[in-house]
């Protein structure tokens, strides 16, 4: 077993929920940091840019910058230019992103390309970032109308739900999957639970697979997509866990804890447990 010399995490459901600290979570980090682990947080949010998400996660006391975060938006970006190079694109997405979108032709002023810059000629993609009041049906269709017409979908991600101080939301995927169905395409995901998604993040980290564990609340995206990239997985009790949810899981988490506040007890006896078979 490999030593853990990296940390990546999710963000919404792990740390926070409605971007309020969950209990014991700053104080982890901070254990974490001096321990002298990389951190990576890996998020699927959408509806915030990397400099917005650090300030939010600053003021609430989290040691983080914005150079610590890796966004569905900003892997998108790269990955628009190096598969879609100079494709004009229109944007269905809850939130402001623009600024984790260099590099990226978005055309249309509104969710699916109704006016705007180049009106006159259908865009090559659909891009699908986080869902919101703006999925609604117009938006849908327009993105529909382009997809039959030859565009490419991009998702950010095909999460059905995510917790909120409200309860549980709909999410991107419960969409993707109808305009998937009703264009006859299959969407090309560049966030989790996508094998790039966590090369990115390793790389960000400057360190391999094996010496890295992923903790995240969706235990296919987060934990069992990693786990297939070859990190270790752990899965916390809290957002959108739901007991149900991991019994009927497509595999089984390396760990699962009740929340983010118990992993440095759990990386100090994974540390301990590699020591010992050492001897």
């Amino acid at each position: 077993m490999a030593s853990v010399r990296a940390v990546l995490i999710d963000i919404d459901g792990v740390l926070t929920v409605s971007w309020q600290p969950l209990p014991g979570a700053v104080e982890a980090l901070r254990e974490i940091r001096a321990a002298g682990l990389g951190v990576a947080l890996v998020t699927n949010t959408t509806s915030r840019t990397r400099a917005s998400i650090a300030r939010t996660l600053t003021d609430a006391g989290f040691p983080v910058s914005a150079e610590d975060i890796l966004t569905a938006p900003a892997v998108t970006a790269a990955y628009l230019a190096e598969h879609c190079p100079g494709a004009r694109c229109v944007l269905l997405n809850s939130g402001d992103i623009a600024e984790d979108l260099g590099g990226v032709t978005v055309v249309g002023k509104d969710a699916a390309g109704g006016g705007g810059e180049g009106e006159g000629s259908a865009p090559d993609v659909v891009v699908v970032g986080g869902a919101g009041p703006e999925f609604g049906y117009a938006a849908l269709n327009r993105a529909f109308g382009h997809l039959q017409r030859g565009a490419r979908l991009v998702a950010m991600h095909r999460n059905l739900y995510w917790r909120t101080e409200d309860g549980l939301q709909l999410d991107t995927g419960a969409f993707l999957v109808g305009l998937e169905r009703a264009a006859r395409v299959e969407a090309e995901i560049t966030g989790k639970p996508s094998a790039a998604f966590f090369e990115a993040a390793l790389a960000h980290v400057g360190v391999g697979a094996g010496e890295a564990v992923m903790v995240g609340d969706d235990v296919e995206s987060d934990v069992l997509a990693a786990q297939r990239a070859g990190v270790r997985g752990v899965l916390v009790r809290t957002g959108k866990y739901l007991p149900e949810t991991l019994r009927d899981a497509s595999g089984t988490p390396d760990h699962v804890i009740d929340s983010f506040a118990d992993l440095p007890a759990l990386l100090t006896e994974l540390r301990e447990s590699r020591e010992s078979a050492q001897e």
